[in-house]
């Protein structure tokens, strides 16, 4: 339900100074959990449908009829619950039991069934856990009780959840390698280096030294899969919870054709004298009929490249393409200082990145950032103090021929480069995605796809701008037109003595 970490997929990072140095793929920080929703058993690249009625619907396992008794058992859920698991094409799901209006409230979890670090805290490696990294000690609880088997109070949960998803961290090398050129790949490989750099730390400075605590061998691969169920199935963004693994309610699917994070769920407080536990409350965001999926919108703003790297599948919506642009103001800039100040002074910094979404506009701040970085010449007179307040206003627009072209050459030629590392064309992907593919090649090919039409894009917008230079108005000319010297249509005004 939500995704670990904050992640920015690497890029292609352009170096003006004034010139373009190199094209590379830098790996960013990934700590903390961010943002919320929730994906069950094996995920399917295509967003699932809602009309998942009763009849159509396979018979659930036998840990699944045990998980649901097991809620019984604890009074979170009766007959009279609105919904109950089911399997469906994404692999299991919440199924309406009855007609069901918007922001209805479809099942409620109390806290004493959360895994979360407070949990953590309370269990027998609770003390040995305590420097860890949220994550990381929840992880290392899962991986605990799942490997304590029957002994486990949660080993009815544990039962339903997968040994893996199709996000791109449990793919193989022949699969990773059909994301060649992608900033998925190289994100991917970041994330797997974190979570490996992350267990060889923990294996060193805390299972080992506690063996009386952790009796079963624990591996990286347990750890991929505690890191991959945390990924996929942990809500955020909740009142006083920062991480929270909610059994039953990570079950609830995404669908594309919800477009609003609001009403899906919310914490609620002890009540009165009977409400002696704070409940998570699930709410179905849209109405849905019996025998129908309810669903919810897992991340408006998440790319299909964050998709599947947090769940396993992607969308076919041309907004979840995105590619981002790694811009830098180079150390050996002569301007350096200067540069980075008035980036500072608008809230970017040495590093900005830009996210272009395909069929959307390049945001204004990078065509701003670009200039600056581009400054030179004669130009640099615009880094001078006396005009630091308003030369982020002044980059809103062209400043000169020679500094607008740069631009539209350094990135035209990013986009080339980033284009010649794929190992297919759009349309040989175009081809593919006639055919019927495993999910995880899928995946692979529209991811690929999106991303080079979004480079695509780029380079028709700045090549659209290239064949505009001339018409272009740039810094002298407004200043000249501002101070009465210039007319409308750029002749310079000469003033005759009377």
């Amino acid at each position: 339900m939500m995704s670990t970490f904050t992640t920015r997929s690497p890029s292609s990072t352009f170096m003006i100074s004034p010139f373009i140095k190199t094209l590379k793929n830098p790996t960013k920080t990934l700590p903390h959990f961010k943002r919320s929703s929730t994906l069950t058993l094996s995920a399917t690249l295509s967003t699932p449908t809602t009309t998942t009625t009763t009849s159509l619907q396979k018979p659930v396992s036998d840990s699944v009829q045990t998980f649901w008794q097991w809620l019984k058992d604890e009074g979170v859920v009766s007959s009279k619950t609105p919904v109950k698991p089911a399997v469906v094409p994404e692999g299991l799901g919440l199924v309406a039991q009855k007609d069901l209006a918007r922001n209805e409230v479809v099942l409620e979890v109390p806290k004493r069934l959360w895994i979360n670090p407070d949990a953590v805290a309370a269990s027998e490696i609770g003390s040995v856990c305590s420097g860890l990294k949220p994550w990381l000690s929840v992880a290392l609880f899962l991986i605990r009780e799942k490997k304590k088997n029957d002994k486990s109070s949660w080993r009815y949960y544990l039962d339903v959840l997968p040994e893996y998803t199709n996000s791109t961290i449990f793919w193989s090398e022949e699969e990773l390698a059909e994301l060649q050129g992608t900033q998925l790949l190289s994100t991917t490989l970041s994330v797997k280096d974190y979570v490996q750099n992350e267990f060889l730390k923990v294996e060193e400075e805390i299972i080992a030294p506690n063996k009386q605590l952790f009796p079963s061998p624990i591996t990286l691969d347990d750890f991929f899969w505690a890191f991959g169920i945390l990924r996929s199935r942990a809500f955020s963004r909740l009142r006083g919870q920062n991480l929270v693994l909610i059994p039953l309610a990570d079950l609830i699917n995404h669908s594309s054709s919800i477009t609003t994070e609001d009403h899906a769920w919310e914490i609620k407080g002890a009540a009165g004298l009977f409400s002696w536990d704070t409940l998570f409350s699930l709410r179905t965001p849209v109405s849905v009929k019996a025998g129908e999926q309810v669903m919810i919108q897992y991340d408006i703003n998440k790319s299909n490249a964050d998709l599947a790297l947090d769940y396993g599948f992607i969308e076919s919506k041309a907004d979840r393409n995105a590619f981002t642009l790694t811009l830098e103001i180079s150390e050996s800039d002569p301007f350096f200082g200067d540069k980075l100040d008035i980036a500072e002074s608008n809230g970017l910094g040495e590093t900005a990145y830009f996210d272009i979404i395909l069929d959307s506009q390049v945001p204004p701040a990078m065509l701003q950032y670009l200039r600056l970085v581009a400054l030179g010449g004669t130009d640099a007179f615009l880094l001078e103090s006396i005009f630091r307040n308003s030369i982020w206003g002044h980059l809103d627009l062209p400043i000169s021929r020679a500094n607008e072209e740069l631009i539209c050459q350094v990135v035209r030629d990013a986009c080339k480069s980033a284009l010649s590392g794929y190992h297919t064309t759009i349309e040989e992907d175009e081809k593919l995605k006639g055919e019927k593919l495993d999910p995880r090649l899928e995946i692979a090919v529209g991811i690929r796809q999106g991303e080079k039409k979004v480079l695509q894009q780029i380079d028709e917008i700045f090549k659209d701008r290239e064949s505009e230079l001339n018409e272009l108005e740039y810094y002298q000319e407004r200043r000249l037109k501002d101070l009465g010297l210039c007319g409308e249509q750029g002749e310079i005004i000469f003033w005759e003595p009377k």
